[in-house]
């Protein structure tokens, strides 16, 4: 909720206390200074600077935060290289929170790709060379005993965590598996985006590094590797770890949300389905990517003027996202009409082995129920005994094509117009990101379907003109989405992040857009970050109620949302 109402007792631990509407601290001086949460740098007042013994260790000059801003920009635009612009922002951040929230408010859209995906990728390969300060808590599988301990060592209360993201940095952005550097930096990343995006307060927050050894043969043979120096552990004593953090965490902070990001496929879909009953729980990969799609693919639907139940979807890329995708999609269908079997049946799965077929034995426990029977393709055209994308085009006739394959280029020419000779809005949605794993670039598809393509992707791309019609392409960023379902469990104490909670949030985004002028984004802009998380926000706090999930009284969603949001404002700050 907003720091303006809570009284951080953690700040007994980290130097200071909440005080009508200011910070309260024993320290003074440097350890001032050192404080990211109490450092103003040159923005502290006359008295301020009395009462903390800060004179003499600032220059004399009293500057605004938005001078402050200025200055800190151009800084930022002296970086020669994205990296080296992340490890600014990084740096900032460990300085100065509020300047560097500021500071990444007034300039959004250009920063978030640089303190989280693609660039955050980067740093997380660095992690290890470039370690300079750490962030959040680091939990070791080696021990588990200590798992308490180290929570506690974070120094909040247990009704002072609202958010705890956790990662064991299987599957990072692209990248693989990147051990400790990768569970921390993707934490750490993903709060940033929370607070940026929905004003997530940065002091009631936990980013988890979940240690259980890598299977990157490069850091293990690093010597400056700052993580466990083994394989992975995975089976049983996984698991057991996993528990174990689950019920210290949930123990000590009861009113937090647990987000769990960059599983491994398997690992990932086990966690959220064992907890997701219990607990507000969220996976951003599944749930998340499942949700902005679900938000475009419905004003998709507004736009061709076909509902839901009439869609025939090609997923390309079975994987944790593509199946996570098709899950929200089919429940879409069933609550359009459809019952679960007929909507499944709508979707066809193509992944490294072809079409996903029920006489395949390679098939992971979530692929099965999108798995066609056999005999139902026994006449399709096989290449190398699996029928590809280009068959199931042919034969499917599908409305929409989702790529999350990261397979670059997938998406031939011969493909898309085959498709859109079959329909009259075609809906393809290459969501694969960075620019280098896309299934095609949306200025190809515009030009091979006639300008008539309705388009979603996972990159940023400027508008395309086409026979004098601009169209704004919509990017599928989960940042759009997960920070007010954040907020919206925040604010109504969820016991639970449900289904419903999921749909509210993904209308909420739709219903921003109107797709009805041509070459429309299907989704917001990124620019707006902050206006469209407050409005999902508010929808998923009213789903919780209205499921009997809210354990907040909510009198007043819309003020309570508005009331919650954390602003990078600078506060009085004075000794005792």
């Amino acid at each position: 909720m907003s720091t303006s109402h809570h009284r951080h007792a953690n700040g007994r631990h980290r130097g200071y206390t909440e005080d009508q509407g200011g910070y309260l601290t024993s320290e003074g001086g440097l350890a001032v200074l050192d404080n990211p949460l109490l450092n103003k740098d040159t923005a502290f007042s006359h008295e301020e600077r009395e009462s903390l013994g800060l004179d003499g260790l600032i220059p004399p000059v009293i500057e605004t935060l938005d001078e402050q801003a200025s200055r800190a920009y151009v800084q930022y635009l002296a970086q020669p290289t994205d990296l080296q612009k992340n490890v600014f922002l990084t740096a900032l951040q460990d300085r100065n929170e509020v300047l560097f929230y500021r500071l990444l408010a007034d300039h959004l859209r250009e920063m978030l790709p640089i303190v989280y995906d693609p660039t955050v990728a980067q740093a997380i390969k660095s992690y290890s060379h470039e370690y300079r300060r750490p962030r959040g808590v680091y939990l070791s599988i080696d021990h588990v005993d200590g798992i308490e301990q180290d929570l506690r060592n974070y120094g909040l209360d247990s009704d002072e965590v609202d958010l705890i993201v956790a990662s064991d940095a299987e599957e990072i952005l692209g990248i693989g598996d990147w051990g400790v550097g990768g569970g921390a930096g993707i934490a750490t990343g993903k709060l940033v985006v929370y607070t940026a995006a929905a004003g997530i307060d940065p002091a009631r927050v936990i980013p988890v590094a979940l240690d259980v050894g890598t299977d990157n043969e490069a850091l293990l043979n690093d010597p400056l590797y700052v993580g466990e120096r083994h394989a992975r552990v995975r089976g049983k004593r996984y698991d057991e770890f996993i528990d174990a953090y689950v019920s210290v965490a949930t123990r000590l902070f009861p009113q937090a949300m647990l987000h769990w990001e960059d599983f491994g496929p398997s690992n990932g879909r086990r966690i959220l389905e064992r907890y997701t009953g219990r607990i507000p729980t969220f996976n951003d990969d599944m749930q998340g990517t499942g949700a902005i799609v679900l938000a475009a693919m419905l004003g998709a639907t507004r736009a061709c003027a076909t509902p839901m139940r009439e869609q025939r979807i090609v997923v390309f890329g079975a994987g944790t996202a593509g199946i996570g995708i098709a899950d929200q999609l089919r429940d879409a269908m069933t609550r359009d009409g459809l019952d679960r079997e007929a909507a499944t049946r709508r979707i066809w799965a193509v992944d490294k082995q072809g079409l996903l077929t029920d006489d395949l034995s390679d098939l992971r426990d979530f692929q099965v129920p999108y798995a066609r029977p056999a005999a139902e393709v026994a006449g399709w055209s096989r290449d190398g005994g699996a029928i590809g994308l280009a068959e199931v085009v042919d034969r499917v006739k599908p409305t929409m094509l989702l790529g999350t394959s990261t397979a670059h280029g997938a998406f031939t020419e011969q493909i898309v117009r085959a498709m859109a000779a079959g329909v009259d809005r075609p809906i393809i949605f290459p969501i694969s990101n960075p620019t280098d794993r896309i299934e095609a670039m949306p200025d190809d598809l515009i030009h091979w379907t006639d300008g008539r393509a309705l388009i979603a992707t996972g990159i940023p791309v400027n508008p395309i003109t086409y026979h004098g019609v601009t169209h704004a392409i919509a990017q599928a960023n989960n940042a759009l989405l997960y920070p007010g379902l954040g907020l919206g469990t925040v604010v109504s104490r969820a016991r639970r992040v449900s289904d419903g909670m999921l749909l509210a949030a993904a209308e909420a985004v739709s219903a921003l857009v109107d797709v009805s002028s041509p070459g429309a984004s299907l989704l917001p802009q990124v620019e707006n970050l902050r206006e469209v998380s407050a409005t999902v926000a508010v929808a998923v706090a009213k789903q919780a109620a209205k499921e009997n999930l809210a354990r907040a009284d909510l009198h007043d969603p819309v003020q309570q949302v508005q009331d919650a949001m954390w602003q990078p404002e600078y506060r009085p700050v004075r000794g005792e």
